[in-house]
């Protein structure tokens, strides 16, 4: 099972490079599902064929899906959100800005990660490619199961006790709906799906990112600060596509000054993701829309090469021996010593990266070594840890 995040800023092409990738893996002969987390859903219109909520058929082994997140919301969020619902209710508010209220900030995201985990474990597919939606989006979205794993883990254990304790004082003082054994049993389920997710997004021989880019300063700019913040949140980039490359026999000398700005970009990706395969699609002269001309598509992007399985990512994190001690690194490439924060509370390491923050909760091994040294070298960060009674 492989699963390939296709992501990029808004406008680079990565809807069609996600469609054509699946289409040339479909063709290889691997059960393949496209489907989309972009709320935009511009998927279907890439394809040319309509998708609906449910995997449907495209061609001979490539099934498409747009995910519904309101129908994701029923499935796994019902119970809550009727509880709260309820509260809400109790305190006057209600309606259509009661039912705006209940929906959060990234639940859109994390349903469609729970939709693309349970596809991953039904056994149905070989292949697995997602068109993310834009950077900024998809960093939200793949940093969600560390986030809640955490709160789940550390908070609504502690909260399902006290409530369980106080519900019957509490039914007798107030009319307020308190929440029943069901509301956390769904957030149990919920955690457990999370999971799930994190499991399989945290494997690089299962799910991997393939960046789009385009030969723009700002869109590459984006694209390395992306690589970075995958890094940090552990999951490995397979290939760069480099989308919209003026072609050589375009030889208008109106176009000179751009292919002069162009090649210069180009170096620079060379340069900054050289450790990765990084692949190019020229600025074809029609729109790369339905099913035969993105297979002409995939034919220019990855000739005789498999899309999937001849593209793997390494893992960004590390536990190694270190000159008698032990050494935790990090993968977090163009990242500056000023935009990195390193600190230890716990039992819990936390990374900061501009505005993004992960925990590593450490090994038992390394829970009485005391944090020695962090250094940021050629793109990894190395946290080195010692043994207090080594040195007395």
């Amino acid at each position: 099972m492989r699963i390939v995040l296709v992501t990029g800023k808004g406008g680079v092409g990565k809807t069609t490079v996600a469609a054509s990738t699946a289409l040339r893996a479909a063709d290889a002969g691997h059960r393949t599902l496209v489907t989309s987390t972009d709320p935009a859903h511009s998927l279907s219109d890439a394809i040319g064929i309509g998708l609906g909520s449910d995997p449907g058929r495209i061609v001979e082994n490539l099934d498409g899906q747009q995910i519904d997140t309101q129908r994701q919301l029923d499935r796994y969020w019902g119970s809550i959100r009727r509880q709260l619902m309820d509260v809400l209710d109790w305190g006057g508010a209600g309606g259509i800005e009661a039912e705006e209220f209940l929906v959060f900030p990234g639940m859109d995201e994390l349903f469609a990660l729970l939709e693309v985990n349970r596809h991953a474990r039904s056994g149905v597919y070989d292949v697995i490619v997602v068109d993310c939606a834009p950077t900024a989006e998809t960093l939200r979205l793949l940093s969600l199961p560390e986030v809640l794993s955490w709160y789940f883990e550390k908070v609504l254990p502690t909260e399902r006790r006290l409530m369980k304790a106080a519900r019957p004082i509490l039914s007798r003082l107030t009319d307020l709906p308190l929440p029943q054994d069901e509301v956390f049993t769904t957030a149990q389920s919920v955690f457990e799906s999370i999971e799930g997710v994190k499991e399989l997004m945290s494997n690089p021989a299962v799910t991997s990112a393939r960046l789009v880019v385009n030969p723009e300063k700002m869109v590459i700019d984006e694209a390395r600060r992306t690589y970075s913040y995958l890094g940090l949140f552990g999951y490995g980039v397979d290939g760069v596509v480099v989308n919209r490359v003026l072609p050589e026999e375009v030889a208008d000398p109106y176009f000179e000054r751009w292919r002069a700005i162009q090649k210069g970009h180009l170096d620079t990706v060379e340069d900054a993701f050289a450790e990765v395969p990084r692949l190019r699609l020229r600025l074809f002269d029609d729109e790369m829309v339905g099913v035969d001309r993105l297979r002409f598509m995939a034919d220019e992007l990855y000739g005789e090469r498999d899309p999937i399985f001849d593209f793997t990512a390494t893992h960004p994190f590390r536990v190694l021996d270190d000159e008698g001690g032990v050494a935790m690194e990090v993968d977090i490439p163009f990242v500056d010593k000023s935009d990195l924060d390193v600190y230890r509370h716990g039992h819990e390491i936390y990374i900061q990266v501009g505005p993004y923050r992960r925990s590593f909760i450490l090994p038992a091994a390394l829970h009485r070594r005391e944090v020695t040294r962090a250094r940021l070298d050629g793109g990894t960060l190395r946290v080195s840890f010692s043994d207090p009674d080594a040195r007395s």
